[in-house]
């Protein structure tokens, strides 16, 4: 799958380091003389191989996140039925776990300015990350490191924007699964992640996106644990190419942006996921 891209386009994915390959005439092999006729060898007496060893798939995690530690009924719907002010306000006093004794500040989102106070903003892509690092927790917004960097670069790259301030992109809102981070950048737990899926599925409700993009393993798991069943177990690389779907919207699977950091040459892999998503919007 590819896209037409334009001179603005190949500069920003040469930035990337991902290089584009256009298909080319196949070369012209000429025949080779046909070989002399020898005698007959007798073959060599067969040597007995040893079978070859498959090392077994680890599993990425043996329990379901979303179904080990259930968030509070209450508190779940009660974060379900809050407008746009008041679950910035939630999020921004949440102390349902722990994390929100070693945070410096929650990280709720970023987007395009919202229409109203209690209004959520109009965008076509929702991307779900998983958790803050040190950069968004001191300043409070989620990519905004290295990281946060390259993600710009590859949402330019295919006409989208964070902040919709350039004309004629497409508007992104970018969040994470938790909103609070981890010690360490350590791996979220399964309560933290719990305790701050309601309200991610609130932002869903009412950012109402076209497309969901998830990065990273802890994001993909938690959109789609009620629809993948063996999704805890995939390594995320087998759930990419495909389209799913949460709540009606569709979601495509990618690497997070701080993994292609550290192996640049799946970044190729990164693009073809973002031209699977905009041909994904494209089409009826």
């Amino acid at each position: 799958m590819a896209l037409e891209l334009d001179a603005r386009q190949r500069a920003m994915l040469e930035e990337m380091h991902v290089r584009v390959w256009w298909p080319q005439a196949p070369a012209v092999v000429p025949a080779e003389p046909p070989a002399a006729v020898a005698a007959p060898v007798a073959p060599p007496p067969a040597v007995a191989r040893p079978a070859p060893v498959v090392a077994a798939a680890m599993p990425v995690a043996a329990v379901p996140l979303s179904a080990t530690v259930p968030a509070d009924d209450g508190r779940a719907a009660a974060i379900a039925a809050m407008d746009w002010s008041a679950l910035q306000l939630s999020v921004a006093g949440c102390e349902a776990c722990k994390l929100c004794g070693t945070r410096k500040n929650t990280v709720f989102g970023v987007g395009p300015v919202a229409p109203g106070a209690d209004a959520p903003p109009r965008v076509d892509w929702l991307i779900v990350g998983e958790a803050p690092g040190e950069q968004e927790d001191l300043r409070g917004e989620p990519f905004v490191g290295q990281a946060g960097k390259l993600l710009d670069n590859m949402l330019r790259a295919v006409g989208v924007s964070r902040h919709g301030e350039v004309r004629g992109a497409q508007a992104a809102f970018i969040v994470n699964v938790l909103k609070c981070r981890p010690p360490g950048n350590r791996n979220p737990a399964l309560d933290e992640v719990a305790q701050c899926e309601p309200f991610l599925k609130r932002q869903i409700a009412l950012l109402q996106p076209r497309l969901i993009l998830a990065v990273g393993r802890f994001a993909v798991q938690s959109l789609l644990a009620g629809s993948v069943p063996d999704v805890q177990t995939q390594p995320l690389g087998r759930l990419r190419g495909k389209v799913y779907r949460y709540e009606g919207v569709p979601v495509v699977v990618s690497y997070h942006p701080a993994y292609l950091l550290r192996s640049l040459p799946e970044k190729a892999k990164a693009w073809a996921d973002l031209c699977l998503a905009m041909e994904t919007l494209r089409s009826p």
